[in-house]
């Protein structure tokens, strides 16, 4: 039965490759792309190539050549390095983007306008790397790039040496396209990086409570009783007073942390009382677990 499992598990990564791939590939090709947004990234000095060879070749080099052009190196390199497990999904990641880039056409979604391209670009192209990443895998690029480079320069993380090269890609937009195009790609960047952040993480936001309060036994037997929600009680010392005191821990829903505030203020108005997000909870009453 487990191995069933597994092998669905395996299935719907893929499924989810090929979706996000697809989604990234619509975000290049029918917004970034008509109104010469370069976001970074392998897929951005794609769209610089096309500009440029279009005084040469018309209607300039198509994305997809540019793309796969510019992974081939990468993965070689890759291959040689760390090895062929390593590189499995994002070449099937770098594959399946290159192949939504040659068949998706290229239409106009954003008509020309920078602000609906920079946003619109940057939540379907977010949705489609978090897809993405959410099946342990990548499209290759500047990811792998900075992947090989950090086999090298260990003082370095990789998310740095990541945002010097897309940096880089990003300047040649700007010397390309002009200022504002750059500007306008910036924002399409930091709407991407939240927008898979979110994915990743998961939209079910639960509220984390931290009580200190006389009457812990108390506020814990009516957040159970009321809510249904488990409670724990860390021992804690107050470093002024000296004093052993138990501090309530206790994760709800946004919802439900309304209720949590009223027990405690009703219990004990001097309680001292700390909300945080927590933004992927795991276990009985929240999201089950996921075996991949």
């Amino acid at each position: 039965m487990q191995k069933i499992f597994y092998k669905r598990s395996k299935l719907w990564d893929y499924i989810l490759i090929l979706a996000g791939t697809g989604l990234v590939a619509a975000s290049i090709q029918c917004v970034y792309d008509p109104v010469r947004l370069v976001t970074g990234g392998f897929t951005g000095g794609a769209i610089i190539v096309k500009e440029v060879t279009s005084n040469f070749i018309p209607g300039g080099i198509p994305l997809w050549v540019t793309n796969i052009v510019l992974n081939i190196p990468v993965f070689l390199a890759a291959l040689r390095i760390k090895g062929i497990r390593f590189i499995a999904r994002t070449v099937l990641g770098t594959s399946l983007l290159s192949m939504w880039l040659y068949l998706i056409p290229a239409v106009d979604l954003a008509q020309g306008d920078y602000i609906l391209a920079s946003v619109f670009g940057g939540c379907i192209g977010g949705a489609g790397m978090g897809l993405v990443l959410l099946a342990k895998a990548t499209t290759g690029g500047t990811d792998m790039v900075a992947t090989l480079i950090q086999n090298y320069m260990r003082h370095y993380t990789i998310v740095q040496i990541m945002q010097v090269l897309d940096g880089l890609i990003v300047l040649c937009g700007l010397y390309v396209f002009g200022i504002r195009a750059a500007l306008y790609a910036i924002v399409a960047i930091f709407i991407t990086s939240k927008v898979s952040d979110a994915l990743m993480e998961g939209f079910k936001f639960s509220k984390a409570a931290y009580i200190i309060t006389q009457n812990h036994t108390l506020v814990a037997e009516r957040i159970m009783k009321e809510l249904d929600r488990g409670v724990t009680g860390l021992m804690a010392k107050g470093m002024y007073s000296g004093e052993e005191k138990c501090m309530l821990y206790c994760v709800v829903s946004k919802k439900e942390i309304v209720t949590v505030k009223e027990i405690v203020s009703e219990v004990d108005p001097h309680a001292f009382v700390i909300v945080s997000d927590a933004r992927e909870v795991l276990g009985e009453g929240f999201q089950e677990y996921q075996k991949g």
